[in-house]
């Protein structure tokens, strides 16, 4: 057996074991704000281990850098769009968190359009209002922070570009300092990737439980639960700015089961409960 394939064989039941267990322990582990897992827990400390490893296991752009006070920021606001919007879809959310670690690649758990409509109808709510109700409020925020998210990504890129232009002037830099300098650069665009995937996959699952809600128990409430999922809509255009690359393949991955996450800008919904 090579050197590598044994290494190989050794870590496989590990990452298995690593899987199995942050699956079982997602609602257990301490959390911080916004949902995420504390920064400081030793919880974390082995997810962000574990996920370096296996994304560079998956060919994924991996760098040992420490991050910039704008990447760390970046991060935490691209990590709502990584989850599943309703905390309801427990299971999901648990793929998602080990995702945003790394531990598993970018997308895992997501593709199912009916996730959040079924996360709204477990929620125990009595009255359908507060069913649309809390859909508008998750599509009005969406809409809300993803220009303050793309404005702390847009100075990640202008730093990236000053780190790259150093490189090609610097006289002490090792191979190893180009490589890991450059993929940061590639983990900085391909977030903005994911965090494009993410957002098109919220529009879906906000439109299939808006059209699901209307279908089941029509009312004037869907009335502002629409208007917040068009204008979500239309922020798909600040993403213009961007090269944003394909979320499958170079740079991001080499292989992977998800989607690019832009190709054309999808065609909007005809209005569905509004009127005029």
């Amino acid at each position: 057996m090579s050197a590598g394939r044994g290494a190989s064989a050794l870590l496989l039941p590990r990452a298995c074991g690593v899987l199995l267990g942050a699956l079982a322990l997602a609602g257990c582990v301490e959390r911080g704000d916004f949902g995420r897992v504390k920064q400081n827990s030793a919880w974390n400390d082995l997810l962000q281990a574990t996920g370096s490893v296996a994304a560079a296991g998956r060919g994924e752009p991996v760098s040992p850098y420490g991050y910039t006070d704008d990447e760390r920021e970046f991060r935490n606001r691209a990590w709502r769009f990584l989850v599943p919007a309703h905390d309801f879809a427990w299971f999901e959310r648990a793929l998602a968190d080990l995702a945003a670690k790394r531990v598993l690649p970018p997308g895992a758990g997501a593709g199912d359009p009916t996730i959040y409509h079924r996360a709204l109808l477990s929620d125990g709510a009595i009255s359908p209002a507060s069913r649309y109700r809390r859909l508008s409020d998750d599509a009005a925020a969406d809409a809300r922070l993803l220009p303050k998210l793309l404005d702390v990504a847009s100075r990640v890129f202008t730093a990236d570009a000053v780190r790259l232009k150093t490189l090609n002037h610097a006289v002490a830099i090792s191979p190893a300092d180009i490589a890991n300098a450059e993929a940061r650069v590639a983990e900085n665009r391909c977030l903005l990737a994911w965090v494009a995937f993410g957002l098109e996959q919220r529009i879906i699952e906000y439109r299939y439980a808006l059209e699901h809600l209307v279908i089941e128990t029509p009312q004037s409430d869907a009335v502002p639960a629409e208007r917040s999922l068009t204008f979500l809509e239309s922020r798909r255009a600040l993403l213009a700015r961007f090269d944003v690359p394909p979320l499958l393949g170079p740079p991001c991955s080499r292989a992977g089961s998800v989607q690019p996450a832009i190709e054309a800008a999808p065609e909007p919904a005809p209005p569905l409960v509004l009127k005029g």
